[in-house]
């Protein structure tokens, strides 16, 4: 069956089609109720509680604590106080297992953010994506092993000159950016550093022009997320049978997944922009080994 057929069938007449399409409607009035969970300021206690998404805990409408700037706080004061962050291991320990990196695609505020800045432009630039996995050096590197080093020093992570929190886009626009107008308008100068901005003005323009800039190629958060999408129990599934070859669901992949290859991918958020395509399926089961095809046993297992 030739593409230009394919694509006369029209998704309505593809058995997941109209699932697909309801989902993506339904996308971003997910992502703005989600705005009312990390953006609703219940009190300063709840800042003891990590939540699971890239929030900073400065901003003045944090609920929840970031889990990246746990992490890295906990990481610093390892070679002087062994303490393990019990709370933050199971909080993204249980957000991996169960959704993976549908936090990401559905729930996180800085994606949202970077989403509605990408609609500004339809031109965009392509990362390849081996630039992914710079997730994991920022993981590594910045969030565990310099704070942990420097800790070691005797210097507090508060005090580190270089780190995530000093180099962190959504701490100069959650916080920084806020706390430097008012204090502007008050007549007391701009507060936060002119690096910082540089950084907030960058990350800005190239939201514009990159697919999240942030997410894909920087984001520890995310990088963690993804690791477990090959086993969460919220899963895509391909269904080999229902393919008719059209590319629908490559062409609607904002960040390059060849997913009717192999889905579940680390470079996957979980939009599920793919799934208007009728070969491609959310699913609640453990995936197990043959995550990447849907045979006909497993249908029952599909979100209908």
């Amino acid at each position: 069956m030739s593409a230009n057929h394919n694509h006369s069938l029209g998704e309505k007449d593809r058995p997941a089609a109209a699932l697909g399409l309801k989902l993506m409607r339904l996308r971003p009035w997910v992502q703005t109720a989600f705005l009312g969970v990390w953006l609703a300021p219940l009190g300063r206690w709840l800042h003891a509680i990590p939540g699971c998404v890239f929030h900073c805990y400065s901003c003045p409408l944090s609920s929840f604590a970031c889990p990246v700037g746990v992490a890295a706080n906990y990481a610093a004061m390892f070679p002087a106080v062994f303490e393990v962050p019990y709370l933050l291991i199971g909080v993204l320990l249980l957000s991996g297992i169960l959704v993976g990196s549908l936090i990401c695609g559905w729930a996180c505020p800085f994606g949202f953010l970077q989403d509605l800045l990408g609609k500004i432009s339809p031109w965009k630039i392509t990362v390849p994506a081996w630039m992914g996995s710079m997730r994991y050096a920022v993981l590594v590197g910045l969030v565990i092993a310099l704070p942990m080093i420097l800790g070691a020093r005797g210097i507090p992570f508060e005090d580190q000159i270089v780190s995530i929190c000093r180099l962190c886009p959504a701490g100069a626009l959650e916080a920084g950016l806020p706390y430097s107008v008012s204090s502007h308008l008050a007549g007391h100068g701009w507060l936060m550093s002119w690096f910082k901005t540089g950084i907030l003005v960058v990350f800005l323009s190239s939201a514009v022009i990159i697919y999240r800039p942030w997410c894909r190629i920087f984001c520890p958060l995310g990088g963690w997320l993804a690791l477990l999408n090959r086993w969460s129990f919220f899963h895509l599934r391909f269904n080999a049978k229902a393919c008719v070859e059209c590319n629908l669901c490559r062409s609607r992949c904002p960040v390059g997944v060849k997913v009717d290859e192999k889905v579940n991918v680390i470079n996957c958020i979980r939009c599920l922009e793919c799934t208007t395509c009728g070969a491609i399926r959310p699913a609640l089961a453990q995936p197990g080994k043959d995550a990447s095809r849907l045979d006909k046993a497993d249908e029952s297992s599909t979100i209908k």
